[in-house]
């Protein structure tokens, strides 16, 4: 019996797809394709100024412009997102009949259109338009349409059900914190365990709290860049009178991001499911919820915006290598000379305590051991009784200059640079391999 209902059900829409094709395609002539199609609409895009929609799941939003500018007016005052508005009366203006299927039908439910899945209104110089959108065909590539003030039922591009087919939610700006991101020159996070504060001056951030020298820059505009970019998942509540439900009233993190005289800020409450959690721009009256991966960002350590490069030269500009160690000093310097071709080349030498010259590739193997070393994580001082093992200094991009002293426990290695807050804490294997290198220049 099953097997039955399953071959009649098919049978059905094998001869509902035949009767499509035979009434619609069949009426097509050589060339059909070529022919330009009407437009539904003689509407420009920059003169609609007022768009009602109507989606499939019954929602309702109206959207009004201003001169330029548009805004949400129903159900309730919100901004739109541009790019959505921008679609919707630029596909109004442009939108083409595929093929007129009835100019006066019978029925109008076998196309969707009795009681139209979408509607769309506008108005556009004074005049008010309206679309009604019905279902698909049976081959899914178009979806029946037809103007309210006309019988005649058409088809229109199927890709287009996701433009007209909008919710309120889709159709408002989804923006979770609004701010000047070329502008921003504070950034502060709060959370149970801390504070940070980063402020950007000369053009670049830095950490100014908890004091730390060398911010690792892109870990910082990283930041800046993901809360600039962060979109509202869905909408809780469009105005919430009591906070403390989305645990707002005691916020897991507050951010505060400064652009001169105005200040943005954004509450982050408690989890809201589904990989999300509550969130608030302080100055709207809606509560949204956003990814959950950002409030575990917040709670990051200070430590994971410090540069974590214990030189910020590089092999390739350095000029200039000083060695303490073991009351000995050792130097070395890049100069420039001639091949035996007699062409210019760099060369490295050893300049102190007595001239000589080096294996070059030896130099640029212990710059490479330098430079590539890099941070574990930050200690404020190091342990009693760490011995030191080396200091280095490196001269580098003409004027710059950096010196860096390493020491070492029984168990563990730490980096401290003169200027420098804290030692930062590497493994002994680090600088067993850039001793080793030096000991190569022997």
């Amino acid at each position: 019996m099953r097997g039955l209902r399953s071959f009649i059900g098919l049978l059905v829409v094998l001869i509902a797809l035949g009767a499509y094709l035979y009434f619609v395609e069949s009426k097509r002539t050589p060339g059909d394709d070529a022919e330009k199609k009407e437009k539904v609409f003689a509407v420009e895009s920059e003169k609609i100024d007022e768009v009602t929609i109507r989606s499939e799941s019954g929602e309702t939003t109206t959207l009004r412009k201003t001169d330029t500018e548009w805004q949400i007016v129903a159900p309730a005052a919100a901004p739109p997102d541009g790019a959505e508005i921008s679609g919707i009366t630029t596909n109004l203006s442009t939108l083409e009949q595929q093929r007129v299927i009835e100019e006066n039908p019978g029925d109008l439910k076998e196309f969707g259109l009795a009681q139209p899945r979408v509607e769309v209104a506008f108005k556009s110089a004074g005049q008010e338009h309206r679309l009604l959108i019905g279902s698909k065909t049976p081959t899914g590539s178009d979806l029946y349409a037809k103007m309210a003030a006309q019988p005649r039922v058409f088809l229109i591009a199927a890709h287009l059900e996701s433009t007209f087919d909008r919710s309120t939610f889709d159709l408002r700006d989804k923006t979770a914190l609004k701010f000047d991101r070329d502008g921003a020159d504070t950034l502060e996070i709060a959370t149970a365990e801390r504070t940070l504060k980063f402020a950007r001056t000369g053009g670049s951030w830095q950490i100014a709290l908890p004091p730390a020298s060398r911010p690792d820059v892109a870990a910082i505009e990283g930041l800046v860049a993901r809360l600039n970019g962060l979109q509202m998942k869905t909408l809780a509540a469009g105005e919430a009178a009591d906070l403390k439900q989305y645990g707002l009233d005691k916020p897991a993190a507050t951010i505060r991001i400064g652009s001169g005289s105005s200040l943005a800020t954004l509450l982050v409450g408690s989890d809201a499911k589904e990989g999300n959690v509550f969130a608030k721009d302080a100055s709207r009256p809606a509560v949204f919820t956003i990814e959950a991966s950002l409030l575990e960002e917040l709670k990051k350590d200070a430590a994971e915006y410090r540069q974590k490069d214990l030189f910020d030269a590089r092999t390739f500009n350095t000029t200039r290598i000083e060695v303490a160690r073991g009351g000995d000093t050792l130097v070395f310097e890049k100069a420039k000379g001639k091949d035996k071709d007699g062409k210019d080349e760099e060369k490295w030498r050893q300049t102190a305590p007595s001239v000589r010259e080096v294996d070059g590739t030896k130099v640029d193997g212990l710059l490479s051991s330098l430079t590539g070393a890099r941070a574990d994580s930050f200690v404020a001082a190091t342990p009693a009784g760490a011995k030191t093992e080396a200091a280095f200094t490196l001269n580098f991009d003409e004027n710059k200059r950096e010196r860096v002293t390493f020491v070492r426990t029984s168990t563990d290695a730490y980096a401290l640079r003169d200027g420098g807050t804290g030692a930062a804490k590497t493994t002994p294997a680090v600088l067993d391999g850039i001793l080793k290198a030096l000991d190569g220049l022997k």
